[in-house]
């Protein structure tokens, strides 16, 4: 692999990642299960998709008619606008159709559009499949697909990662309803946080500590290989290279299982019957030194008779329940509800290196009695203190 495309492959390496269709699937028929006409008499809208690669488009159009949709429209990037510009291949659409323009394949984005039987076989599918260039290059943010946006009454897609904001507050600005797959971590985003806390978005079905695969390019395959561990940043599925990722969906569409309780045990309970080898590691049931609530790293380990604050990871949000807790806010500093703020202190890392630093105010801290093994701690003074990942802050309903 030359040097810029190795550049090409590493900073794409999160706007070309293709949803498998079984994950389409999976989360789109828990949706049906709740209300099964959510989709029916509605137009949706595809945009950051490709049906030559991507299987968004492939889902809907061969499922049109169970859907019962009036209208499906997809939308594609043009590859020169592209942060990754690997080997373009001509479309399957385009090799055999007289609409193909040369001068435009490379710049102009394309619309797809399925209403009706083309094809004269007696069902609407991705054979009826109709498609044109578009005016520009297919960005989301252009007039031509943002009056798409207002055409569509739900809006499905996997955004590029690295605009995930600004597709989200483009979405958001328009007050549509959606299905986006997301990472997890963006669910700690300033702009997306307040919309979970308030129940105006939530988590979809997929679970958030559930890795997905995603299908990848061939120069991006290529880096994972010779710079990746297999296991951790992808897998080898029938001898396909598949990006992995800790990855979920965001929507405000409903679906049943985010009105399912979690079943809990007091705290006694969990002290006697967990069987977290780790309990003890991850600081379970400590006190958050900088925030006014408890530790709970374990999301069957909530108590049911702890009537305060905790905080728990945010994979909480996938078995997260309105009508059981209510969320308080969360340890970001942008968040501003931290009790206390911290004077530079000195960083011991693993290594046993020293630094002065003031990172121990960018999320929850836990004061130790004694130095961890293994592990990154800070000193004020004579107190010594971890960092935790970001925590949720919860209280359960009365």
């Amino acid at each position: 692999m030359s040097n810029q495309t190795f550049k090409n492959a590493k900073d794409a390496k999160y706007d070309e990642y293709y949803t498998q269709y079984y994950d389409i699937e999976r989360e789109i028929e828990a949706y049906l299960d709740y209300n099964p006409d959510i989709f029916r008499g509605k137009t949706v809208l595809l945009p950051c998709d490709d049906p030559d690669w991507s299987n968004f488009t492939r889902y809907f159009a061969q499922n049109f008619e169970l859907l019962g949709l009036k209208k499906l429209i997809s939308t594609s990037y043009a590859p020169e606008s592209k942060k990754y510009k690997g080997a373009y291949q001509l479309s399957w659409l385009e090799t055999e159709s007289p609409k193909y323009d040369k001068s435009k394949t490379n710049t102009h984005g394309k619309i797809f559009v399925l209403t009706n039987d083309v094809s004269g076989d007696g069902r609407i599918d991705l054979d009826d499949l109709q498609w044109d260039y578009l005016e520009n290059d297919g960005d989301f943010r252009s007039d031509e697909v943002t009056q798409l946006r207002d055409e569509a009454d739900i809006i499905v897609t996997n955004p590029p990662f690295s605009l995930y904001r600004e597709f989200f507050a483009w979405i958001m600005e328009a007050e549509k309803q959606f299905i986006l797959v997301a990472n997890k971590n963006c669910a700690t985003y300033k702009e997306i946080f307040p919309l979970i806390r308030d129940n105006k978005i939530w988590v979809g079905v997929q679970p958030m500590g559930a890795d997905m695969l995603f299908d990848v390019p061939k120069e991006r395959a290529e880096y994972l290989l010779k710079n990746e561990k297999e296991g951790s940043k992808y897998r080898i599925v029938n001898n396909v290279v598949k990006a992995r990722s800790t990855s979920c969906w965001f929507t405000n569409i409903e679906h049943g299982r985010r009105h399912q309780p979690l079943q809990l045990m007091t705290m006694e309970d969990n002290l006697r019957f967990n069987k977290h080898k780790d309990w003890e590691e991850k600081r379970s049931y400590y006190p958050i030194d900088n925030f006014d609530a408890i530790n709970v790293p374990f999301i069957d380990a909530i108590p049911s008779d702890y009537n305060d604050i905790i905080g728990v990871p945010i994979t909480f949000l996938d078995k997260y329940c309105p009508e059981q807790f209510e969320i308080l806010g969360i340890t970001k500093t942008w968040y501003g509800i931290a009790n206390k703020v911290y004077p530079k202190q000195t960083q011991v890392g693993k290594d046993g290196k020293k630094s002065t630093v003031k990172k121990l105010n960018d999320g929850p801290a836990i004061i130790l009695k004694k130095v961890p093994d293994n592990e990154t701690y800070y000193l004020i003074d004579d107190t010594i203190y971890v960092q935790e990942y970001a925590r949720i802050l919860i209280r359960k309903k009365q």
